[in-house]
């Protein structure tokens, strides 16, 4: 596996491991962190730990990257995550994502953890192509993958949610390693 350890004045990105489960839930369970997200809120420090194990875990395992956890350090606190996850349900791209405890917003850290992983991604994983999603009504977002350099190339369902009641049309983005290397 690739070293998917990085560092800068004020953030540690590590790949996670047994015994981030807590700070997971925190995350995870936080009805604020998972409104654009798309995904359930975590119930139990159980389920947590099984996200933990059976997908970031399995995801280093099976494709040598995933989500890595960052640490504030001032604080010492594990925030939340951030990197570049392979999606077999895309046809097999990677997608640049992140989330952090809502008293850490505002602070640049989207935008801080956001170079690291595109860099990470384009220089050390060799990828050619990184996508981005985001929720129409999540403009913080959006706008953080548009200082990136992403563009907006489709709103369109995310792959097997089309027929969910629940679900809506979200921005597809991209960002190719030639438009990253120009910047």
């Amino acid at each position: 596996m690739i070293d998917l350890y990085l560092e800068s004045d004020r953030l540690i990105i590590r790949p996670f491991q047994i015994g981030d489960e807590e700070a997971m839930f925190e995350l995870n369970s936080n009805p604020i962190v998972q409104k654009y997200t798309g995904d359930t809120l975590v119930k139990t420090l159980e389920q947590a730990k099984d996200i933990l194990t059976n997908v970031v875990l399995k995801d280093y395992k099976d494709h040598g990257y995933g989500r890595l956890a960052v640490i504030f350090k001032p604080d010492n606190k594990l925030i939340g995550f951030t990197g570049i996850k392979y999606l077999p349900e895309t046809g097999g791209e990677s997608d640049l994502g992140y989330r952090f405890l809502p008293e850490y917003w505002g602070k640049g850290i989207a935008t801080e953890t956001s170079k690291m992983s595109l860099e990470l991604g384009f220089n050390k994983l060799n990828l050619n192509k990184i996508i981005g999603f985001t929720e129409i009504e999540n403009s913080t977002s959006t706008h953080i993958l548009e200082k990136m350099g992403f563009k907006i190339t489709k709103v369109d369902f995310y792959p097997g949610e089309e027929n969910d009641p629940l679900k809506q049309p979200i921005n597809w983005f991209e960002l190719t390693k030639e438009e990253y290397e120009r910047q």
